[in-house]
């Protein structure tokens, strides 16, 4: 029996290249002032470059982004502070979000997000979504001392929900920090398909959107009471 659903939040349940692109866009001109002898067009392009899908730190984006463009009146660090305060208001989700998370709690499913990254930044995009009411726990690498993949912040999300990590599913895009992690912490597993990677073998189950999950945690459901009635004794 499922009784709950964790989600990885970059890439699955925030889309977070729209995202990106909607705040640098948003940052050029609202700094303009000290930006208009950069094209915004480089401008925005050498950050999504620098930035690699938020793979590296923003002091180091924005480092480089003073130095080759040459930026003046501005510093690395007002630069990273627009982006740490400003980037909620152009938080995009993915489709189907909001509808998804209301009928799984209709359906009476306890939910969590289990995030890797810094505290008041992942907490700000969470409530950039509109979305932190829908979910009993949220764990947040930087606050935990923990990160996927380890199977650790795992446990703790479903001890703190009161539920077993066998009736849990944990839902992400990355291969190896949300599938692999989750399944060394023994949950079921759905792996939001994402460009950057070709496969997640080990997932249990693979969507292309978020309104795609409540057909899963039926046939999850469904093999649960298969395998539980191959199991009782004969009568």
């Amino acid at each position: 029996m499922v009784q709950a659903v964790l989600f990885d939040l970059d890439g699955t349940l925030l889309d977070r290249d729209t995202s990106i692109k909607q705040f640098v866009a948003a940052q050029y001109d609202r700094l303009i002032t000290h930006l208009s002898h950069i094209p915004k067009a480089a401008y925005t392009s050498r950050f999504i470059e620098v930035d690699c899908r938020g793979h590296v730190w923003k002091d180091k984006v924005y480092q480089e982004l003073v130095a080759e463009f040459e930026i003046k009146e501005l510093s690395w660090q007002a630069l990273r502070q627009d982006y740490e305060t400003q980037f909620q208001k152009h938080c995009v989700s993915f489709p189907f979000l909001v509808e998804v998370l209301s009928g799984l709690k209709q359906q009476g499913y306890s939910l969590g997000i289990v995030s890797n990254g810094l505290g008041t930044f992942q907490t700000r995009a969470i409530e950039g979504l509109g979305i932190q009411d829908y979910f009993e726990v949220i764990l947040i690498s930087e606050i935990e001392q923990v990160r996927k993949p380890q199977a650790e912040i795992f446990h703790r999300a479903v001890k703190r929900l009161g539920v077993t990590v066998k009736n849990t599913v944990f839902i992400g895009d990355h291969p190896e920090a949300d599938i692999m992690g989750a399944k060394n912490a023994e949950m079921k597993t759905v792996w939001k398909r994402s460009l950057y990677w070709q496969d997640a073998k080990e997932a249990d189950a693979i969507i292309d959107e978020l309104n795609e999950i409540p057909l899963i945690l039926g046939q999850f459901e469904s093999s649960c009471q298969t395998s539980d009635n191959a199991h009782e004794p004969d009568r």
